[in-house]
């Protein structure tokens, strides 16, 4: 019927190459193909190759790979032509068989577009061998800085995370092509690599010989986007503008993403408005940028708009929808959104899943996140990082290395995202040798230029203890952002290096960098913990007034710690009561920690009062009173309190103490026997105890329970899990070696002056992290210079 109608409506002749050519032009289903097909061969046209290369393509663009193969066998004399057109209709397996055949079987040399077809295949199979040995192949042949080729390499180097490789063949290409700057783009946006695709953008403006399309300007904006780079995409808005394609739905709706981004949700409105029919991209923007920005009952409405209009939602739509960068108090629109997800069967895409399980993550849903990420299918490097960023964010940091170590044997590539992830559950657990594993992965896949990953590993190096390391990396930084400047404030700060902190934000302003809520948090954070009370004071004034910054409840707690630990009680409780808003439990726990440090019964008396109406079910509260009336020698006072915490059913957070000898982590609770070498960790013990005692070592028993004979509170203190930790070190390590050990809570004021003497003892480096800060122990000394 179908040749019968086209012989009708034709006024070509019947039975010429071009009848059949313009047939299989209008042929649309494999029937027609067939029907067509056998025209041919009655025709004699069976060995015309015009006519069978372009059955052969047209076959393939209906997916009849089998046909399309049995066809060119049959074929005695195909030309290099007919080979490309199959192995880029196969793109997989099928065509690198093709390919072999070609260069062993035949006289054909492959050609730019046989290579770029082949190395396509390579991506979509993801053999990262296969495809880097095909662009040797073309290099041999002449082709590796044909544009076409190189297009094809830099796609499948972005596709297998060797962005370090894609962007080294890109710029020895020397004729680059709008296709090629646009790969480059996209891709370091797929790899959220987004400084890198602005500049690459950036490049491109200057290269006077590409002429820039509304397509490029679609690809970069997403990554203006993550950045939150607002006046350089209204730089590109403009632009586009100028060159006549801010129409173009695609542009229009890459430029919703970044206003909604960038907190400008009524100008996002105002584009959405400027579609005259909007497609459902378009609107799947509008619906992620009123999430994104608290809006959500705009969301659901125009969700369910779309869904009153017929139109049928994707997994876009729905990963718009979910409530992921601030779930909270949204834990039943979440499940309704599951439900519907799994009723559509739109769950079991990849995107739809990862986005549930980080909603359910923040929302500490955790074993719902879990559920969904196991029950998913295909999981994604997406997916394994919104698992391992969910127990990261949850302090579940051994669950999240745990799942890390599982992907690595998955085989499925990292990426800074992942990188990002891990590195802060390192940092979280003081995991110093799986940090430094990782930093040489970050090195084998070339993520050092990723600022979020570079800023990470400053972070990670500073929270395991390691300063030096951390400052050498932040030198090296090329380019650093008001994160990276933060990360390392911040770890000065917590080694109680309050004067380099102040330093390094000396030079962040000679560097025009805007300082933000963290930094001050940081600083003042590293005053209090040097005792920098007149700098603290300055900083919180240049804050308010000078900065215009509001202080968030970890402000004022900040400037009650500095008071307080400098012995300015009235002081910092005056501070207090003058706040403009109402203190909570931040600032009077300050306040607390302090009196408790300098024995102030009255005021502690007040803090605690407060505390305990503000969160009754805290019992760090009860024990830092508790422990004042017991330095004091008031049992009868502590005893009352310990009372309280039973009476109340409250659980004393166990205190415990980690060391990692090479890169196994030990950790030990107080009085732990359950280690394999404990009789050798008592033994050492025991002979520093000695040794301290006879150096003029007392043991400090104010604070163990007043209802025990003295001996039996010595008892008590000498197996506190940092002096555990500290003697499995010893004989688990080469003599003179440093030995670091990470403990959950404040360090007790004996194990801080038992290891100033274990130093000295021991001609160690001992370096501990407690709840607070770092002490770095030598020579009978700590940095805090017993200011903690």
């Amino acid at each position: 019927m179908f040749i019968k109608s086209a012989i009708t409506g034709s006024y070509s002749l019947t039975g010429s190459r071009s009848f059949f050519i313009n047939l299989l032009k209008k042929s649309t289903t494999l029937s027609h193909l067939t029907q067509t097909h056998a025209q041919i061969i009655l025709n004699g046209f069976q060995d015309d190759l015009s006519t069978i290369t372009k059955l052969t393509n047209r076959l393939l663009d209906l997916n009849a790979t089998s046909y399309a193969r049995d066809l060119f066998i049959s074929i005695p004399n195909p030309d290099l032509f007919l080979f490309n057109v199959l192995i880029k209709g196969f793109s997989n397996i099928h065509s690198i068989s093709l390919y072999t055949h070609l260069r062993k079987c035949t006289h054909f040399i492959p050609d730019n577009f046989t290579y770029s077809f082949a190395i396509t295949s390579a991506s979509t199979l993801s053999d990262e061998k296969l495809g880097i040995l095909l662009y040797e192949h073309a290099i041999v042949d002449g082709f590796g800085l044909n544009v076409f080729v190189a297009t094809a390499f830099v796609d499948f180097c972005f596709k297998i995370s060797r962005v370090g490789l894609a962007r080294k063949v890109f710029d020895k290409i020397p004729a680059r092509d709008t296709v090629l700057w646009n790969s480059v783009i996209s891709g370091f946006v797929k790899s959220c690599f987004f400084e890198d695709a602005i500049r690459v953008f950036g490049d491109m403006l200057k290269d006077g010989r590409v002429r820039l399309g509304s397509t490029s300007v679609a690809a970069v904006l997403p990554a203006l986007a993550e950045m939150q780079e607002l006046t350089l995409g209204m730089k590109v808005q403009c632009l586009a503008l100028k060159l006549g394609f801010h129409s173009h739905v695609y542009v229009l709706t890459g430029l919703i993403s970044l206003y909604s981004k960038c907190g400008e949700v009524d100008a996002a409105k105002l584009l959405f408005g400027e579609i005259g029919r909007p497609d459902l991209v378009s609107c799947n923007a509008m619906i992620s940028g009123y999430t994104s920005n608290g809006e959500t009952e705009c969301s659901v409405r125009l969700f369910k708009k779309l869904l009153g209009s017929g139109e049928k939602v994707n997994s876009s739509t729905i990963v718009g929808l979910i409530p992921v960068s601030s779930p909270f108090g949204y834990l039943n629109l979440n499940k309704c959104i599951h439900s519907f997800c799994v009723k559509s069967g739109i769950v079991s895409q990849c995107s739809v899943s990862t986005a549930l399980t980080t909603a359910y993550s923040r929302l500490n849903e955790i074993e719902f996140a879990r559920k969904l990420f196991d029950e998913s299918s295909e999981k994604t490097s997406a997916s394994w990082n919104a698992m391992i960023s969910g127990y990261t964010q949850n302090g579940l940091t051994e669950a999240a290395i745990s799942l890390f170590q599982e992907m690595q044997m998955s085989k499925v590539s990292p990426n800074p995202v992942t990188v990002t992830s891990i590195l802060s559950a390192c940092a979280q657990l003081g995991a110093l040798s799986l940090g430094k594993w990782v930093h040489g992965l970050v090195k084998s896949m070339n993520f050092e230029s990723n600022i979020f990953v570079s800023t990470a590993l400053i972070d990670m190096y500073a929270k395991c203890g390691s300063i030096r390391e951390a400052r050498q990396l932040f030198d090296m930084m090329m380019e650093k952002n008001v994160v990276t400047w933060n990360a390392m404030i911040s770890g000065y700060g917590l080694h109680g290096q309050g004067q380099d902190a102040l330093r390094l934000f000396s030079e962040m302003s000679h560097f025009r960098v805007s300082p933000d809520g963290v930094t001050f948090l940081s600083l003042l954070y590293a005053c209090s913990h040097a005792g920098l009370v007149k700098e603290g004071e300055e900083l919180f004034h240049s804050m308010v007034h000078a900065h215009h910054f509001k202080p968030l409840a970890e402000h004022y707690a900040c400037m009650v710690d500095i008071l307080g630990r400098a012995g300015q009680l009235e002081r910092a409780f005056n501070f207090i009561m003058e706040m403009p808003v109402e203190p909570g439990t931040a600032e009077w726990g300050a306040l607390l920690g302090a009196c408790v440090i300098h024995k102030d019964k009255k005021l502690a008396h007040v803090a605690s009062e407060r505390l305990f109406q503000l969160d009754p079910e805290n019992v760090g509260y009860y024990v830092l009173l508790s422990n004042l009336y017991s330095a004091e020698r008031n049992y009868p006072l502590a005893a009352s309190v310990r009372q309280d915490v039973k009476k109340r059913k409250l659980a004393k957070i166990p205190g415990c103490t980690l060391i990692e000898i090479g890169e196994t982590p030990h950790v030990f609770t107080s009085g732990d026997r359950s280690h394999p070498r404990a009789t050798e960790i008592y033994a050492m013990l025991e002979k520093l105890i000695r040794k301290m005692k006879e150096a003029g070592f007392q043991t400090e028993t104010d604070t163990a329970l007043h209802d025990v004979e003295e001996e039996e509170k010595e008892q008590m203190i000498n197996v506190h899990s940092e002096k555990l930790a500290i003697a499995f070190g010893l004989i688990a390590t080469e003599p003179g070696s440093e030995i670091r050990i990470f403990k959950n809570l404040r360090v007790c004021i004996d194990c801080h002056t038992a290891t100033k003497f274990i130093s000295k003892i021991s001609e160690r480096v001992i370096v501990v992290r407690d709840a607070n800060r770092f002490h770095h122990f030598k020579d009978g000394v700590c940095s805090c210079g017993d200011y903690w």
